[in-house]
């Protein structure tokens, strides 16, 4: 599929036009990004449709079970390309189910004898949805796990590893692109992996991602308003900054909570949990993750995803910033929400990477929520498609403008000089036809 871009209700020419605009972008006084399931891909992330194909693959008899009583249609179990249900209203389904059966079965316990065939069918049923709840959620961790080598590492994922030299090469641009007196870029993320943290210690780039501490790290908003600076520099640098603002929407893989309050752990501890999470049967749930559910709304009301959630309106909201969506799906309506209310600061640019677009922005293939954000033929939102090729992390690497060697006054010198240069081969000239 070709190229594919909208700004408004026009359509760019090129690349060469898109990457125009995002340097012109990358100079505002804020920058953001928001990566969803598809921005880790590359890294061997999964997106819903994979995950869900992954499911039916590992836990067959959990998929039948639920088609059998009507949680599913068929369809959905048809392999190689089984219909993806919608997840987020599955697992709501499941949980429905959880609590009017858990009810049900609260109500035997003075009943007459006759009645222990159905508490034991009722039992057996609610024993088998909770293993079911489980499984869902063991694909949900699966697909977030990218390669269990980078886990077991004791010096993290090497800087010439290839599977996360996209996102390495996004964080070097944004942070190279930042002006004397700018903030250090935002990226928020629906997503659990560490491939941002893991991508940023490679090159060896500090992470701000609200927790405080050396052997304990705990929680700790207020580390989202410090920053670094280099102490041997000599009057303000000129060029980047040192570090990046990480918030993690849905969680982590490697956050835990205890005694009332939120601790981040090594990867290599968290991955001991992991392995012992993936290997029950009636697990409901891991860390602080929250699964994809309609219901994680009232999830993300807590201390510390709440936190997160206010700086991810609190930046949309700051005067001339501008927001990159790359491999989010539009499937969590709370952040669609949050989207469309920020298109009221006025200096807002958002710019959305999308695999479906392919310039059409009436196509009915599209996300509903995407669909209703071209409709408005708004100049501050950019969409990018073009199939697969085009829209993924790879593409926004590529996209993204090469850091700038040169600031205004060495721009007015480098002309100067230029000029100057010329000057003297016209003498030159000039004497050679004397």
């Amino acid at each position: 599929m070709p190229f594919a871009a909208i700004r408004g209700g026009t359509a760019l020419s090129d690349e060469t036009e898109l990457e125009a605009y995002l340097a012109s972008l990358l100079r505002l006084e804020n920058v953001g990004l928001l990566l969803g399931a598809g921005a880790s891909v590359a890294a061997g992330g999964h997106t819903m449709i994979a995950l869900w194909t992954d499911f039916i693959g590992t836990s067959p008899e959990e998929a039948a079970w639920m088609v059998e009583y009507g949680f599913i249609a068929e369809n959905a179990t048809s392999l190689p390309r089984p219909t993806t249900p919608n997840f987020e209203h599955l697992i709501d389904s499941i949980e429905i189910a959880l609590s009017d059966w858990t009810r049900q079965m609260g109500m035997f316990g003075d009943n007459p004898i006759e009645y222990e065939p159905a508490e034991q069918e009722l039992e057996n049923k609610l024993s088998r949805l909770k293993s079911v709840k489980a499984a869902l959620f063991r694909s949900v961790v699966n697909a977030a796990l990218l390669r269990r080598e980078w886990w077991l590492s004791p010096s993290g994922v090497e800087s010439h590893d290839e599977g996360l030299a996209s996102q390495r090469t996004i964080l070097q641009k944004l942070v190279s692109a930042r002006q004397p007196g700018q903030s250090s870029p935002w990226v928020f993320t629906t997503n659990y992996d560490l491939a941002i943290e893991w991508a940023a210690e490679s090159i060896d780039l500090q992470v701000s991602n609200g927790f405080l501490g050396t052997h304990t790290r705990r929680f700790s908003p207020q580390s989202f308003d410090l920053g670094f600076r280099n102490t041997q520099a000599r009057g303000e640098a000129r060029f980047g900054v040192y570090n990046i603002y990480l918030a993690k929407l849905h969680g982590s893989l490697t956050w835990k909570e205890e005694s009332g309050q939120v601790f981040e752990v090594s990867a290599h501890l968290a991955h001991q949990r992991i392995e012992t999470f993936m290997g029950e049967r009636d697990g409901s749930g891991l860390g602080l993750m929250v699964m994809p559910r309609a219901a994680k709304y009232m999830d993300t009301i807590g201390y510390v995803l709440g936190e997160l959630f206010r700086r991810f309106a609190e930046f949309m909201s700051k005067p001339q910033s501008c927001l990159i969506l790359c491999g989010y799906g539009f499937g969590d309506e709370h952040i669609n929400r949050l989207i469309r209310s920020a298109l009221l600061n006025p200096t807002l640019q958002l710019v959305i990477y999308s695999s479906g677009f392919n310039g059409d922005p009436t196509d009915v293939n599209l996300p509903t929520a995407l669909r209703k954000l071209l409709s408005l033929k708004n100049p501050r939102i950019t969409v990018v498609g073009g199939g697969s090729a085009f829209a993924y992390i790879d593409s926004l690497a590529r996209h993204l403008p090469d850091p700038l060697i040169y600031d205004e006054d060495m721009r007015k010198l480098e002309k100067a000089l230029r000029d100057e240069r010329e000057v003297q081969e016209r003498e030159v000239a000039q004497g050679g036809r004397l």
